[in-house]
């Protein structure tokens, strides 16, 4: 009815602020609560937003004025947060992935269907018009018939930085958890679904050093593989190489690449929005820089959430429950591999996410006043 899309917001950590930075440029959507564990965290965020009131999250939960759930939780909250939304006869919106486990992930997507309400999920990175603008290419027919990819994320290590990084390395974290969902996320809204794998893990070493904030020195176990590669066919044929790691040090190669049968496509960082897009033509001397041509323009994190409520009733929404759910099971099939030995056949599949035309969403004069850092 024109009226924006009411968001609750549920766990205040340090992602919230890229969120709250877009919610200010976005006319389709409004922030009217939030809550956190910490109270404290709550009313500090609630303190910096105007119209914005901090609550408990069962508060939040009943809430008559809250239309839509993003869901900041960590990620072995997910489904729980998720579960207890959709009962309220809330939309849900939530970080990646979209649960622990894909059979948690299906009892969110079931709940939804059966309670009428939508599911998105991050990341929303791939509506930029980095991942965009190479789609856009591709269906253009700029590369010709899509042969193969590449995608790698090398990294040594998220302790380097992160404070508390333990997660990263207990059953549900590693490299492939934690990064792949950008990656196979970009994949497939690149090249469609994905049908088969076939994957190898290892990891170097059984213990990491904390190197910085107030636990700096301490040292933490290591109970996940952390260096990943993976083989995926894609349904229509086009065969990507995956390789996530914190073990290695650093990498030339491009985050993404696309080959087809008359050029090549370097794609940018799928952890951002935009990015250069750079192609090779059958017989040309060099790499050229596309012209931005697709995608949501200066786009942030809860662009997705905007997409969402633009969406149809009864459309999917391009980052949408179900390719949240398929990539989950990818990345579970990937390591199922590595653990047996064989290849996986995927049980699961998505539509490949609708072209987002060139557009322009924010309104940067809305942007104004502190963003919290909490």
């Amino acid at each position: 009815m024109g009226k924006p899309l009411n968001i609750g917001i549920v766990g205040c950590g340090a992602i919230i602020a890229q969120y709250l930075a877009s919610f200010r440029t976005l006319k389709t959507v409004q922030l009217v609560a939030v809550a956190d564990l910490d109270p404290l965290r709550a009313q500090a965020v609630a303190d910096q937003y105007d119209g914005v009131r901090a609550v408990t999250v069962e508060e939040l939960l009943a809430a008559d004025d809250v239309d839509l759930v993003l869901n900041l939780t960590i990620p072995a909250a997910h489904a729980d947060v998720a579960l207890k939304a959709i009962a309220s006869g809330k939309s849900v919106y939530g970080e990646k992935p979209l649960a622990a486990t894909s059979a948690e992930a299906r009892t969110v997507l079931e709940a939804a269907q059966a309670a009428g309400v939508v599911v998105g999920c991050a990341p929303d990175t791939v509506l930029g018009t980095g991942v965009q603008t190479a789609r856009k290419a591709i269906d253009d027919g700029l590369i010709g018939t899509p042969v193969a990819a590449t995608a790698t994320m090398v990294t040594p290590g998220h302790e380097l930085w992160h404070p508390n990084p333990d997660f990263y390395y207990q059953p549900g974290g590693g490299p492939l958890l934690d990064m792949g969902p950008y990656y196979v996320s970009a994949l497939v809204t690149l090249l469609g679904p994905v049908v088969s794998v076939t994957g190898a893990a290892s990891h170097t070493r059984t213990r990491r050093t904390i190197g910085s904030g107030p636990r700096a020195g301490e040292v933490i176990p290591v109970n996940v593989d952390t260096h990943v590669s993976g083989i995926l066919v894609h349904a229509g044929g086009a065969i990507s190489t995956l390789v996530m790691s914190f073990d290695a040090v650093r990498t030339k190669s491009p985050n993404i690449e696309i080959h087809g049968e008359s050029g090549s496509l370097v794609v940018p960082d799928p952890n951002l929005f935009d990015g250069d897009v750079e192609f090779f033509g059958l017989g040309a001397g060099k790499w050229e820089t596309l012209p931005v041509s697709a995608g949501y323009v200066e786009a942030g994190r809860g662009f997705g959430i905007a997409d969402l409520a633009a969406t149809p009733a009864g459309a999917e929404p391009r980052a949408g429950g179900k390719l949240a759910f398929h990539v989950l099971d990818v990345m579970e099939s990937i390591l199922e591999s590595a653990r047996t030995g064989s290849g996986v056949a995927i049980g699961s599949t998505a539509p490949r996410p609708e072209l987002v035309p060139l557009t322009v969403l924010a309104d940067p004069v809305a942007a104004g006043g502190a963003v919290p850092t909490q």
